[in-house]
């Protein structure tokens, strides 16, 4: 289950990264700054999907139960496994910037 303050931390992650994920100037659309930052999108993405399911089904229109909880589901394993590739990233700066030069 995704906890409430973690719908829009993608968001909130995607807004502080998007200056920093600058492209070079390589011509090329496939630079790793713009694929991070379309998955971060897709996450963010996939839990508003997921928040406005379970808003249309709080509210008491039709929604079925099952879709509002795959589309949850979908969310807390998208945001996990950003968190997940997020501890990497950070595992392996740390790791060459304590290498001797």
């Amino acid at each position: 289950m995704i906890p409430s303050s973690s719908v829009g931390l993608s968001s909130d992650i995607l807004a502080r990264a998007t200056p920093k994920l600058k492209p070079f100037d390589s011509g090329s659309h496939s630079d790793f700054g713009s694929q991070l930052r379309k998955a971060v999108e897709e996450v963010a993405k996939s839990q508003n999907d997921a928040d406005s399911a379970m808003k249309a089904f709080e509210s008491g229109d039709e929604v079925d139960v099952t879709k509002v909880m795959l589309a949850r589901e979908k969310a807390s394993l998208a945001f996990e496994a950003t968190l997940q590739v997020r501890n990497k990233l950070l595992s392996a700066y740390k790791d060459i910037t304590s290498m001797p030069v």
